[in-house]
């Protein structure tokens, strides 16, 4: 599980920005937020919601570039360009097998060096000190290499900077590297990347071919959602054609909007249909906007609570109606949920609710003003200082500008300009 993020010099960053999915076990309210493994506490889903252009996708770009680089599938984060710092980087501490790990990472952008590398395993003391122990630093630098295994530390420094080290040798030929790429590669693997504006829905498909208890869920799920659909099927190439007859020219083939991935060819979108009075329909024909989009982040959010996967999804709320979006993060709250974990974005104010769906941790700020950019979480704000409880209404709060993160839009001068011209 997803413990914490920090994020220095990237994207829109400059100063460091740290994200938290920690557990405050100090408090008791809904307890069945939290996974709970080894000494580690994470909360199941967070919630980041600010106004537009303040940061909250630059996050999820930040999270994406970062699965990347651990995945080496390229580089997926920019330097700021309004900073005149050296070194970018980001450190992530995460669990795997009930044991937490930090991973922390410098380089340089243009022209990329991978100039910092620290792997280490944490623990804690009786008293709940923390103690890091590392398995390797590579450090070019101060020319600083540390590693139990001396063959290993030998190479480091005469290593090429292009890419992690264990993406420079072979780690099968050193045991702690070894185990280092397997953890970091097995955490990366697990974490899916989704924007609501353009969803791949290849995994949809893919799911949808199978006649199994994964289809089954599939279907249900987005029954479930209260579409006004009697069912959601997978049809056969003949289904496909008789269903296309109703359609008219080749040129009418074709979705009203783009709301899924077009990394899929349209025909094979085609075999996705949905049943309206016993009537079947091409889906991506049809449906609305958000029916598509449900039908095709269902397979993200089955897979993520079946398997223990970390979903993180931009804009969860775009197209959808509040109270399904404010389902789906229930799901994730569940007692029945394990081990799985969701990070969204969002407009929707009426999720800032500490009454019935969220702990104060798991709500968190993204907000920008002329000095810089900030993430912070709900929880900084206290009742002593700030008359923030638990049972506070949280949206009034909001629009009074207690949290920041609060748009002030000034569209009447635009209005007074227009008449001006006229």
């Amino acid at each position: 599980m997803l413990l914490s993020v920090k994020i220095n010099n990237c994207l829109i960053y400059d100063d460091e920005v740290e994200f938290s999915m920690r557990a405050d076990m100090r408090q008791k309210r809904f307890s069945s937020n939290v996974i709970t493994g080894n000494g580690a506490n994470a909360v199941k889903s967070a919630l980041i919601i600010g106004p537009n252009n303040a940061g909250k996708t630059n996050f999820i770009r930040g999270l994406a570039g970062i699965r990347a680089i651990l995945l080496n599938q390229g580089i997926g984060l920019g330097k700021n360009l309004f900073s005149n710092k050296d070194l970018s980087g980001f450190c992530i501490e995460f669990t795997d097998n009930d044991r937490e790990y930090s991973f922390e990472v410098k380089m340089r952008l243009q022209p990329l060096e991978y100039m910092y590398e620290r792997m280490s395993v944490v623990a804690y003391d009786k008293y709940k000190n923390r103690k890091e122990k590392d398995l390797y630093v590579r450090d070019n630098i101060s020319g600083e290499y540390i590693c139990e295994d001396k063959s290993l530390r030998n190479l480091m420094g005469a290593m090429a900077r292009n890419n992690l080290l264990f993406y420079l040798l072979d780690t099968r030929q050193f045991t702690i590297l070894d185990e280092v790429k397997r953890i970091i590669t097995t955490f990366a693997s697990k974490m899916d990347i989704v924007d609501m504006n353009n969803i791949p829905i290849k995994k949809t498909i893919d799911m949808m071919k199978m006649t199994n208890e994964a289809q089954k869920r599939i279907v249900d799920f987005v029954l479930s959602a209260d579409l006004s659909m009697e069912d959601f099927k997978y049809l056969s190439d003949d289904e496909v054609r008789i269903n296309l007859q109703s359609v008219g020219n080749e040129e009418d083939i074709k979705p009203q909007e783009n709301a899924l991935s077009v990394a899929v060819p349209i025909m094979e979108m085609l075999h996705l249909s949905s049943v309206y009075h016993g009537i079947s329909v091409p889906s991506i024909l049809f449906d609305s906007t958000g029916t598509k989009k449900i039908a095709s982040i269902a397979s993200y959010i089955i897979d993520a609570l079946e398997k223990g996967r970390i979903l993180v999804v931009d804009e969860l709320d775009n197209s959808l109606h509040s109270k399904l979006t404010r389902a789906i993060i229930a799901l994730f709250n569940n007692e029945l949920n394990q081990s799985a974990q969701l990070i969204c974005t969002a407009h929707d104010v009426t999720l800032l609710d500490c009454k019935k769906l969220f702990r104060k941790e798991q709500i968190w700020f993204a907000h920008k003003d002329k000095e810089g950019v900030y993430l912070y979480s709900l929880s900084e704000f206290t009742a002593e200082k700030d008359g923030v409880r638990e049972t506070t209404d949280l949206i009034e709060k909001y629009k009074a500008g207690v949290f920041g993160a609060l748009p002030e839009p000034d569209l009447f001068k635009s209005l007074q300009e227009v008449r001006a011209v006229v």
